[in-house]
Parts: C-alpha cells; sequence; structure tokens
C-alpha cells in the first residue's frame, strides 16, 4: 500500500486524500463510541494521508518550477 499512490495523477491523488480524510473522521468517531476492532488502522490511515500529501506537494512544486520563466526566479 505504501507505494500504489505514486502513480496516481494529480486529480486523483486529490481525490484520494479526501476519501482518506473521510475514513479517517469516521475512523476517530467510531473510537469515541468504542467500536473499534483494529486500533491500530488509524495510525495507517494517518501514514497515508501524509504520504498523499506530500505527493500533492511535490507535483504542485513541479508545477510551480514549469511556470517560472527561463531566468529563474527574480531577487
Amino acid at each position: 500500500m505504501k507505494n500504489s499512490f505514486k502513480n496516481l495523477s494529480f486529480p486523483e491523488l486529490k481525490v484520494k486524500r479526501e476519501e482518506l480524510n473521510r475514513k479517517y473522521h469516521d475512523f476517530r468517531f467510531q473510537m469515541i463510541i468504542g467500536h473499534v476492532e483494529n486500533p491500530l488502522q488509524k495510525r495507517t490511515l494517518r501514514r497515508q494521508i501524509a504520504r498523499l500529501n506530500t505527493l500533492i506537494r511535490a507535483q504542485e512544486i513541479a508545477q510551480q518550477g514549469k511556470a517560472l520563466p527561463q531566468g529563474g526566479a527574480k531577487e
């Protein structure tokens, strides 16, 4: 599951992040109620969201780099 996000496109990454965020919040609610079979799933979800955030940010930076003029950044 760790490397399964690398082949997704930018919009797919954002959709997947929203899906996992929804899942994470539902899971937190279930933990409060007390109906959780595997409490370590919370950690797994949190780490998957972090991986997605990293990949999304890397693609945003790459897109910004393409948008810069040939001379680079202004000083």
